[in-house]
């Protein structure tokens, strides 16, 4: 276990500038999905008593208006291939500003401990005895699916669902998409948009290739596209719905439970689906 430092670099140079008595603290706080309104009640809580705000770049701009006025608000963000400061950087950054100004609010989009790296800025934290808390957030991997009231789970339907990673750090698809197209799981796919020839050919591989897959981005938001298909044509609707980054990839058969699907699944099935809804 690696020893821990009991002063940052720049202490001296905080004691300094700020001569009152600061508590350091790190509060991770999960913003949601995008919609401001999405945020839990104690996220909010949380973002008036920060004294200093870190933010990523899916975070709703609107919810840093809840901040004090005197703190200052920061832009760490990360989006696929620019990244705005590395996640050292930003580690750093948080121990810094825990010592030089107290209470630091890191406001990651979704959920921090969802592909957020929430937890290794925490341990960095803790490594200099800065008290931490989390926040949970909503994961965008269930809740822009609710959104377009896609089922992640049905009875008699499916029996669990994956979320995965689409692209790992070394930019290569994950090996886990492999395993999860030899399922009957709904799979949940975070940053692959740009990865979704390889998942249809790996699905159409394991005998997907008619499964239903939803691609929705910015989702909860007003500017929310989606485009709807099966493996084996979801790629050219997406190009034809002009649909990208930042969005989420759905497939499984609870997507022919969108609305815009219901219908056609009623009259193919009407049996089971009285089944299930009972």
């Amino acid at each position: 276990m690696a020893s821990r430092r009991k002063e940052p670099r720049n202490i001296a140079a905080a004691q300094q500038a700020s001569p009152k008595y600061i508590l350091p603290k790190l509060t991770l706080v999960g913003a949601g999905p995008g919609d401001e309104d999405l945020i839990t009640l104690k996220g909010m809580k949380a973002l008036q008593q920060a004294d200093v705000v870190l933010y990523d770049a899916l975070v709703n701009p609107e919810l840093l208006q809840h901040a004090p006025a005197d703190a200052p608000r920061i832009y760490v963000g990360k989006r696929a291939g620019a990244h705005y400061l590395k996640q050292e950087e930003i580690n750093n950054l948080i121990v810094d500003f825990a010592f030089s100004h107290g209470h630091v609010v890191r406001l990651k989009g979704g959920d921090s401990f969802v592909f957020g790296r929430g937890y290794e800025e925490l341990a960095h934290a803790d490594k200099f005895n800065i008290q931490t808390t989390v926040v949970p957030g909503i994961s965008s991997a269930i809740a822009v699916p609710e959104l377009q009231q896609i089922p992640l789970t049905i009875r008699g339907v499916n029996e669990s669902f994956w979320v995965i990673t689409g692209t790992t750090s070394s930019g290569d698809i994950s090996s886990d998409v492999h395993l999860a197209a030899q399922s009957n799981a709904t799979v949940i796919i975070l940053m692959g948009v740009r990865k979704l020839p390889q998942i249809s050919q790996i699905f159409a591989a394991a005998g997907k290739a008619d499964t239903p897959v939803a691609v929705i981005q910015n989702g909860s938001l007003p500017d929310e596209k989606i485009a709807l298909g099966n493996i084996h044509n979801i790629v050219e609707r997406v190009e034809a719905k002009q649909v990208g980054a930042p969005a989420i990839i759905v497939i499984g058969e609870v997507v022919n439970y969108h609305p815009a699907l219901r219908y056609a699944l009623s009259l193919q099935q009407p049996q089971e689906l009285a089944f299930v809804e009972a």
